[in-house]
């Protein structure tokens, strides 16, 4: 008879970041439910599970009604695995039961089918003894019971069976039976289920929920998973409560001084600042101008870019006079650029979390918002989203620029969502006309960290970087786009040579 180990011992699935839903694992010797319609990614799931298992030298074993060691073979192939030192044992019908000279016709079909079935189960774990088992599918059990009755006292002497011989069981189910069919559910210690949602446009995306784990404290809601070469990698949803308390630190300097006496002496440590205006006025500029200050100061940065290529960026950074170039480099800046169709929302915070905690970035630039929001199903989920990542940034001491893009040029425009109230700072951006030129315009709306300049100021960009001119106090109507003009001398940026 085989040792039973501790309680408070863990059983580790081989997923990353699962462990941490389940907080450390799986508990031993019990049987858990993993549910979800074909294409969802179970087979994937248990076979890491098992090989996990061979890595820590333990015995797996994988019994299948529904798919052939070919498919496993093919399945495990295509991420690289070797299943070699895994037992694979296949239950398929004898060809004698397909015969119509073998029917049997006092004793129904199903009931000698699923006596044999089980008696075979019971006979490969007792020569194999095994600690971690797959029994994959429920739904062909469920075929050979033919009743919920006898199906039920099946699955309870499966379970009565491996409880005796402290074994882990992983059992999986398509899904196939009545959609409120929770007799698994009873009976499972725990019960996880995939999901597969396609999207209009982009790739599927997937996610799994942990319905109920028994006696153990887990990370509840959906979290979002990909299927990768290499296996099931899951991202864990955010939970800023669980995080550590914000860092204190010096404001973070812009490097313009007008700027920084604008915004009232620099961005606090743990604040988030939205900058808002409409398309090319100079926002993405501006969130770069303090991720460089922030290099400058020997702290690293990184640039999420839904919108705009790298390429382009870089460019237009070496037309501005900014070293965006040396800083990637030197490897004190990184940009990293977003495809919204192809990333769920959780493999973002994946990545930022990999960013802040990892490598020990200190100003984080999200450009945009509009490209973020084209990675959420509804508008409701990114604000409840937003609000956590923006909690955890803060509570990490983080300098988080949110950049976001107006519909219009002038006069009255529209923003797809409103951000601006989880936000700490929010700087307003504006075209205006005047003498026949377009100019731009920089205010700061709110702060909330402390006090700030309530003046207009003139905001440009050229080959020598950012330059902000002193308060418009010569204009009335700056923000509307077409201002009047009160004093005759109000002087005005001039372009440099």
């Amino acid at each position: 008879m085989q040792t039973r180990p501790p309680a408070t011992d863990r059983l580790p699935t081989g997923l990353p970041g699962f462990d941490e839903i389940l907080g450390g694992g799986f508990e031993r010797d019990r049987s858990y439910l993993v549910e979800g319609k074909p294409g969802t990614g179970k087979t994937t799931l248990a076979l890491q599970f098992l090989l996990e298992g061979v890595r820590r030298g333990e015995r797996g074993l994988y019994i299948t009604l529904s798919e052939t060691r070919d498919e496993l073979n093919a399945v495990a192939a295509s991420h690289g695995w070797d299943l070699g030192d895994l037992q694979l044992f296949e239950l398929v019908p004898a060809e004698a039961n397909l015969d119509p000279g073998h029917v049997q016709t006092l004793i129904h079909p199903s009931e000698v089918e699923l006596g044999e079935t089980t008696r075979a189960i019971f006979d490969v774990i007792d020569a194999q003894k095994p600690t971690r088992v797959v029994f994959d599918s429920l739904s062909e059990m469920r075929l050979l019971a033919q009743n919920s009755l006898r199906y039920r006292r099946q699955i309870l002497a499966l379970k009565q069976f491996f409880a005796g011989r402290h074994i882990t069981v992983m059992l999986l189910d398509d899904l196939s039976s009545e959609p409120n069919d929770l007799q698994l559910h009873s009976i499972a210690h725990g019960v996880v289920r995939l999901e597969q949602l396609p999207a209009e446009y982009g790739s599927e995306r997937r996610r799994l929920r942990v319905v109920k784990m028994r006696g153990v404290a887990y990370q509840g809601g959906y979290h979002d998973f990909t299927i990768e070469t290499g296996g099931i990698i899951v991202y864990p949803r955010l939970q800023a409560g669980t995080r550590g308390d914000q860092a204190d630190g010096e404001p973070l300097s812009s490097g313009v001084a007008e700027l920084d006496q604008l915004v009232g002496g620099g961005l606090d440590r743990g604040t988030s600042t939205l900058i808002i205006g409409p398309s090319g006025v100079g926002k993405s500029t501006l969130a770069l101008c303090y991720a460089l200050s922030a290099v400058a100061q020997g702290e690293k940065a990184v640039l999420y870019a839904f919108d705009e290529g790298i390429a382009t960026l870089l460019k237009r950074a070496r037309g501005l006079g900014m070293p965006l170039d040396q800083h990637i480099a030197a490897g004190r800046i990184r940009i990293e650029a977003i495809n919204p169709a192809e990333l769920s929302p959780g493999e973002f915070v994946a990545l930022v979390r990999r960013d802040v905690e990892g490598e020990g970035c200190c100003c984080v630039v999200i450009d945009t918002l509009n490209g973020y929001l084209n990675a959420m199903p509804e508008e409701k989920f990114l604000l409840l989203q937003m609000h956590e990542l923006l909690s955890y940034l803060s509570q990490q001491g983080v300098v988080t620029m949110l950049v976001l893009a107006q519909h219009g040029l002038l006069g009255s425009m529209h923003t797809p969502l409103d951000v601006s109230y989880l936000s700490d700072t929010v700087l307003l951006l504006r075209y205006f006309e005047s003498g026949g030129a377009v100019h731009q315009a920089l205010s700061v709306m709110k702060r909330r960290s402390g006090p700030h300049e309530r003046t207009i100021r003139e905001y440009r960009l050229d080959a020598s970087g950012i330059r902000v001119g002193p308060p418009l106090t010569g204009f009335q109507g700056v923000l509307s786009g077409i201002p009047s003009l009160v004093e005759t001398d109000q002087p005005l940026l001039q372009p440099k040579e």
